[in-house]
């Protein structure tokens, strides 16, 4: 995100700052359903001083990628081992999870009725977006080719959007990853596994468009 301040809306923070969300759940401000609220009020509402939160998030925007290697085409090589396989391997398993809870649990209160049908969109609108990369991104970026990214640049950039919309989604459908009291140990996996999987992908896009994407833009050519 380019401009954070005390008007900007928590849910936008949570979607584009790596641990915001967390943060977020910690300080008891919903990013969910009430996340069009500003900075400002949902710090307030928490009985939170807005200028400390503030400051926290700044703290979380400077450690953000510091784990990333600098050089590009090492950089590259991490997003695809340290996100795209990750991916992959944790929405197959958090499917059929999603799956069983939603079939055991349907008749709850707090049943999170729709989140399979979420993560399947998830999952699907991923593998699309990373074999683009896989295929067409990364190899034009590997060969210094900045004048042909323009376009596969704006195409993953709105793919981004779209995956944190259904990232959103999931939240809401999950009444923002809160277990209900005695929740089963598949509710509680598939929530945690849940909060795992949104915290890497906030964190992925931001390395994208924040460190790796800039570097390809024509004027940085």
């Amino acid at each position: 995100m380019t401009t954070m301040n005390l008007d900007t809306q928590v849910r936008d923070i949570a979607a584009n700052m790596p641990g915001a969300a967390e943060l977020f759940r910690q300080s008891g401000i919903s990013f969910c359903c009430g996340g069009k609220m500003p900075l400002a009020e949902a710090a307030k509402a928490q009985g939170l001083e807005p200028e400390a939160l503030l400051a926290q998030l700044f703290a979380l925007q400077e450690d953000a990628n510091r784990e990333a290697p600098t050089e590009t085409l090492a950089l590259i090589d991490y997003v695809l081992d340290r996100y795209h396989e990750t991916h992959r391997r944790e929405l197959e398993s958090l499917i059929p999870l999603a799956q069983r809870v939603e079939t055991v649990h349907g008749d709850h209160d707090e049943a999170p009725l729709g989140i399979t049908a979420a993560l399947i969109a998830l999952h699907d609108e991923l593998d699309s977006h990373m074999m683009k990369e896989e295929q067409v991104l990364f190899p034009i970026m590997r060969a210094g080719n900045v004048a042909a990214l323009a376009g596969p640049l704006a195409v993953m950039r709105d793919d981004h959007h779209a995956a944190t919309d259904l990232l959103r989604g999931i939240e809401h459908a999950s009444n923002g990853l809160t277990l209900p009291e005695g929740a089963c140990g598949s509710w509680t996996a598939l929530y945690t596994g849940l909060r795992k999987l949104g915290d890497d992908l906030v964190a992925h896009i931001h390395l994208e468009e924040t460190v790796l994407f800039p570097r390809f833009e024509p004027e940085a050519a």
